[in-house]
Formats: structure tokens, sequence, C-alpha cells
């Protein structure tokens, strides 16, 4: 006999600023984030943004106590990921910009959230990640960048200013030298990589399984290294 499938439940909903509204539905002990039907991120699909995080301090291997900068919150897969690779002295400056997102972490999402939030080697910031980006000089040893979906900025419009010139020449002002900024996006942008470049980056573009065991599916991350 075949079970039947459970219908999507609503949980909350939140306005992004400037943006879209955004909904938080559980269907059994799964959780999705949806922009009116596009499944922006759930919790049975991580894998991509757990390697967000991996994969950058790799590349970061001889800091040992690196300071990150992680835009937006979202689910919690890159701030998880990133606090287990991490020492105690490392620390983790989390952007998020719509405050429901936090709440819903600490609530109904918080056998998944499992804490990460109290860690006390996150520092958890309300705003927008441009801001931080913006305000800083040689701040962070890397800026990782999960907003919307990629540098196509599906949910706010502001977030072309952030992947556009003027935000990458303020990233690349916040780096530290050698610094890394990693973006991850669902679908390939073939421009981004002109103005990676064109900021002054090197670039690396790598091809991520969005999720453990699936061989079709993929996502992609640029690692952009400031020279």
């Amino acid at each position: 006999m075949i079970a039947p499938q459970l219908e999507d439940e609503l949980i909350g909903t939140a306005r992004v600023p400037d943006g879209v509204e955004l909904k938080l539905v559980r269907n059994g002990d799964d959780f999705a984030i949806l922009l009116d039907r596009n499944e922006l991120m759930s919790t049975d699909i991580c894998a991509s943004e757990e390697e967000l995080a991996t994969m950058t301090l790799d590349r970061l291997a001889d800091r040992p106590a690196p300071q990150l900068l992680i835009g937006g919150y979202g689910m919690g897969f890159t701030l998880r990921a990133a606090l287990r690779v991490l020492g105690p002295d490392a620390e983790v400056t989390v952007a998020e910009i719509v405050p429901e997102i936090i709440e819903w972490a600490r609530g109904p999402m918080r056998g998944h959230t499992n804490g990460c939030l109290d860690d006390p080697r996150v520092i958890l910031v309300n705003d927008d990640v441009a801001m931080l980006i913006g305000t800083a000089r040689e701040a962070y040893d890397a800026i990782l960048l999960d907003v919307d979906n990629g540098p196509e900025g599906l949910t706010r419009r502001l977030n072309d200013d952030l992947y556009g010139e003027n935000g990458l020449k303020a990233a690349m002002d916040a780096l530290t030298p050698g610094g890394i900024l990693a973006v991850w996006s669902a679908t390939p942008e073939p421009a981004f990589n002109v103005q990676l470049e064109k900021a002054g980056f090197e670039v690396e573009e790598v091809n991520v399984r969005a999720q453990i065991g699936n061989k079709i599916d993929h996502h992609l991350i640029w690692f952009c290294r400031k020279p």
C-alpha cells in the first residue's frame, strides 16, 4: 500500500525588505521556504550550501582563526558546516535581513537549527550583508554569499547591487589579502564570471551536487580570491 502524500502546512510568512513575500511550509519533518511556488531552500536539499563553507575553509587551511562573514542565514546549513570545521578562536558574523528567518530558526525549525545561533563564535546581525561589506576594510578572511538564488536576484532587486560592479569592489576592499569571496548560485551565470575577473579576483568556478547521492542536479559556487 502506498502511503498518501502529505500536503504542505503553512507555518509563517515574511516580507523581504523592498522585495517579495516568503512562506515557510512544513511537510512531515521537512521544511521549505517558498517564493510563490518556487522553492528557495529546503531541509532535504543542503549539500551545496554546506560545501559553500567547507570548500571555502579548505582554501583557507593556513589560517587558524579566520574571520568569516555569511550572508544570509537561510536555513543555517552553511553556518553549521562552518562551525563543524572552525576552531575555537574563529569568528563568524551572520547577516540576515529578514527577522522572521531567525524567528523560524529559533522556533518551529529549532530541531534543525541545533543551537548554532547560540555558538559563542557566532555574531548575528539583523541587517543587509551589503551594509557590513560596504563598511569593512580588510576585516574578513572569507565572505560567503548565499543571498537569493545567486547573482540573478529573485527576491530583492537591491541584490543586484551586491553582485554588481560596486558590490564586488566593496567585497574586494572588505577582504584580507588572499581572502576569498565565495558565491553560491542555483544556476550558471556566464556574465558574472566576466564581472568577477574585471573586479580583479582570481576566479575558480566549481559545480557541486545539490544533494548527496544526486548525480543529476547541481549548483554552482564561485571561489574568488583577492590577490
